[in-house]
This record gives C-alpha cells, structure tokens and sequence, in this order.
C-alpha cells in the first residue's frame, strides 16, 4: 500500500497541524472577544476611586450579544460600570473606549443639586439619587450645572470622580451614549491581584 504524501513528509504533516491549531486559536479568540467577553486597561483618574489607571477589567459582552440575537438594543442597568466606544472618538485624538457609571435614561431628566445627581422620572416625579444604590460609590461630591432631558436610545453616563473636570462624561462635553456603542458591563477586575473584585 502506498503511503500517503503527508506521510511520507512528516515535517509538511506538522507545519499542516500547527497551522491549523493556530487559525483555530485566532478564530476563537476572535469569536470570544466578539460575543462574550473583553479585556480593558483603565487610563485616566475618572473613575477614581473605584477603579485605576492600569487596572485591568473584564467586560461581559453576552448580554450584549442576547439583546443583537433578539434584535433588541442592549440596556444596562442603572449604576453598572459600562464600558462603551467613545461617540466623539478620532484617530490620533483620545481613548476610542472609555468606562462610566450609568446614571439615566432616555426620557428621564437629570440636575446636579447640592453635590449630587438628582433623578426624575414618572416613578419618581419628585426625584431621587441614582448613587443611593451603589454601595458608597462614587465618594467624591458631584460639581458642575446639569439640567437635561436624556434623549431616546441613549444613555447618560458619569465618572464616579466628580469634582472639577476629572472626567469627561455626560455633563461636559462627553453628551448621552447611544445604546449601540456600550460594548457591555464591567464584571471584574483581575488585575491588580490584591485588589480583584467584582462589579
């Protein structure tokens, strides 16, 4: 019986092998951090003092992934840590991701009184404070002039450091973040080591 040809060229018959073993390793790397998760470093004092720069997250994107399989837009919940592509983002000019805390959304009217975010909407008619579910979080005092009205498919987001211009978000320049740029929640900080956690 005559042996085949990647018999008889064994070294041909693992360059074939590891080849493939590779492609498959890109295609699924792609495929996970496509539909289920992702890796992000935080850059900048923002979101100080719950996170870092350099602290490394992980984004869950299956919630994402549930909402596009149903043809639905992806809707985080109030006081998660969002990581979303950057609406105003160049090449060359800032982060193309940035990570905020979800404060309101669309139709909801959103000031900052006496340090703090103030909420209204139809279950609140005399508004409340979306940090109060947080946990302690964020501890800096909210500074600036809001008075807004959060437009349909978007969302108003913050930094959880809040005084003076710390972070670009919702209240200065950054504007509302339509649903379809949010590539998911925060779920965890794996690095630093001594300071992993869950979001």
């Amino acid at each position: 019986m005559e042996a085949s040809f990647l018999q008889r060229h064994p070294f041909l018959k693992d360059v074939f092998s590891i080849s493939i073993f590779i492609a498959c390793v890109v295609i699924g790397t792609l495929l996970i951090n496509s539909f289920v998760f992702r890796s992000f470093s935080v850059i900048g004092p923002s979101m100080e003092k719950t996170m870092y720069t350099n602290d490394r997250l992980i984004v869950n994107r299956l919630p994402v992934t549930l909402a596009q399989l149903q043809n639905k837009s992806y809707v985080p919940e109030r006081g998660q840590v969002i990581v979303f592509k950057n609406p105003r983002f160049t090449e060359g000019m800032g982060d193309e991701y940035i990570v905020k805390r979800v404060i309101a959304f669309p139709g909801e009217r959103v000031v900052i009184t006496d340090g703090h975010y103030i909420v209204y909407n139809n279950e609140h008619p005399e508004g409340f404070n979306p940090d109060d579910a947080n946990h302690g979080e964020p501890g800096s005092p909210t500074s600036g002039a809001v008075d807004t009205i959060v437009p349909e498919g978007e969302l108003f987001v913050s930094g959880d450091h809040r005084e003076g211009n710390f972070s670009l978000d919702s209240r200065n320049g950054l504007g509302t973040i339509p649903f379809y740029d949010v590539v998911g929640p925060v779920s965890l900080r794996i690095f630093p080591f001594d300071k992993i956690r869950g979001f």
